[in-house]
């Protein structure tokens, strides 16, 4: 988890989201365990209110477990349950305002490949210049 605070969120959601994150992304598999919550209080400087009540939200959506005495465990299908709902998420709250931003630009599904990371320049050709080459730019 980092360790910088975004002001436009509350700090137990930024720590359910990273936890969420990290089980997404299979840095925690089913089963693993967490780090307590008074350990991740005292290294990122929060009440441990804040870490808990951020646990207790992925708790609450069946992610995590919580076991008396032993503590918090990612759930065997969580990869799964979190990737369907944050894919409703995203279409429901997020693509809108992306899409919308696509069409006021009016970006090209090109142009937004193009500029994706990690994703290779598209192979299509380039419209050619009209202006007339010199023998060095055919080089």
């Amino acid at each position: 988890m980092g360790r910088e605070w975004n002001d436009s969120q509350p700090i137990y959601r930024q720590i359910r989201d990273r936890v969420a994150g990290m089980v997404m992304d299979e840095v925690l598999k089913e089963g693993d365990q967490l780090p307590s919550v008074r350990n991740v209080a005292t290294e990122y400087r929060v009440n441990p209110l804040t870490v808990l009540k951020g646990y207790q939200q992925l708790v609450d959506e069946g992610v995590l477990e919580a076991r008396r005495g032993l503590g918090m465990f990612v759930n065997p299908g969580a990869r799964a349950l979190l990737l369907q709902s944050e894919r409703r998420r995203f279409l429901g709250e997020e693509w809108p305002r992306i899409y919308e931003t696509i069409q006021r630009l009016g970006l090209t599904a090109e142009e937004l490949l193009d500029a994706a990371p990690g994703v290779p320049a598209s192979d299509s050709p380039k419209p050619e210049s009209t202006a007339p080459h010199s023998p060095e730019e055919e080089r």
